[in-house]
């Protein structure tokens, strides 16, 4: 099986990477189902690349029903450290305008269907989200944005919702209250699921709208969100180009340890089916004591 150090995952409107070579695609099962589609296997500068279509290729997967879990767990397989995923968002603030690239730090949790951990069925444990995203890969981002001239925002609070429909004006109202930054429906479980694989995880929200709280404009429609991200999604594609170039040759952050302290079943308890299913993220842990 091919490897790749950085997982790309792309969103509305990103269905392929230009300029990598050596491509393979391969098809990946894993205890949590297939992936959304084939996985894209190249080198983009010299790095290995795997490139994964979030909603599949002709966009035919709601966000509701994306296989995060097997995502995730197929990059991880494939030896993957940093995962750049894309994605659209609306705007809850004027300064934060349609064409805008924003590299987020925060998350709010607006889902109601979706399983957000590998873990579960006889084995426990509790990651911390506090930073949800990784700090050196969002730096990465967000000054190889600034290279290739994008009007991009360092920061800011994505409320990700279930979708998918697009929010109504009273809920806009109210995330706008609470000070988040954008709104969008992939951010989670991604982040989450890749925190518990130990994968550096961060976003490029491509801003396609002011959603529905700006009463002096019409109310999101899918026809707006693709004309305003054709632009982002070329740009994206640069920072990318840049992005993977820059990356630390060995993780120092967080993320790279996240489980080491989060596994709070006694190893002796954990079914043995959970361990075999779950060894590619915790089979490091088990071999002694913790």
């Amino acid at each position: 099986m091919p490897q790749a150090k950085v997982g790309v995952i792309g969103g509305t409107g990103l269905y392929d990477i230009e300029g990598l070579t050596d491509i393979e695609e391969v098809e990946i099962d894993t205890p949590f189902g297939k992936p959304s589609d084939a996985i894209t296997i190249g080198r983009l500068e010299g790095v290995g690349i795997a490139f994964l279509p979030r909603h599949g290729k002709g966009h035919r997967i709601s966000p509701t029903e994306i296989p995060v879990r097997a995502n995730i767990y197929a990059l991880k397989s494939l030896g993957v450290e940093y995962i750049i995923a894309i994605c659209s968002a609306g705007s809850f603030k004027p300064e934060i305008k349609p064409g805008d690239l924003v590299i987020p730090d925060q998350l709010i949790d607006r889902t109601r269907s979706r399983v957000n951990s590998f873990f579960g069925e006889g084995i426990v444990a509790h990651i911390s989200l506090a930073e949800p995203f990784c700090p050196v890969l969002s730096q990465v981002l967000y000054h190889a944005a600034g290279e290739v001239g994008a009007n991009v925002h360092p920061r800011g609070t994505y409320v990700t919702v279930e979708g998918p429909a697009f929010s109504t004006r009273a809920e806009s109202q109210l995330y706008r209250s609470w000070g988040a930054d954008i709104i969008g429906m992939t951010a989670l479980p991604e982040a989450s699921l890749a925190r518990e694989a130990e994968l550096c995880y961060s976003i490029i929200a491509c801003v396609s709208d002011y959603d529905c709280w700006h009463k002096q404009k019409q109310p999101v429609t899918i026809n707006v969100v693709q004309d305003v991200l054709r632009q982002s999604i070329d740009t994206a594609k640069k920072i990318i180009r840049l992005a993977v170039t820059r990356l630390p040759g060995k993780r120092e952050c967080g993320c790279a340890t996240a489980l080491k302290t989060a596994i709070i079943t006694d190893p002796k308890l954990i079914p043995t089916e959970q361990k075999k299913r779950l060894d590619l993220l915790i089979g490091k842990y088990l071999g002694g004591d913790r």
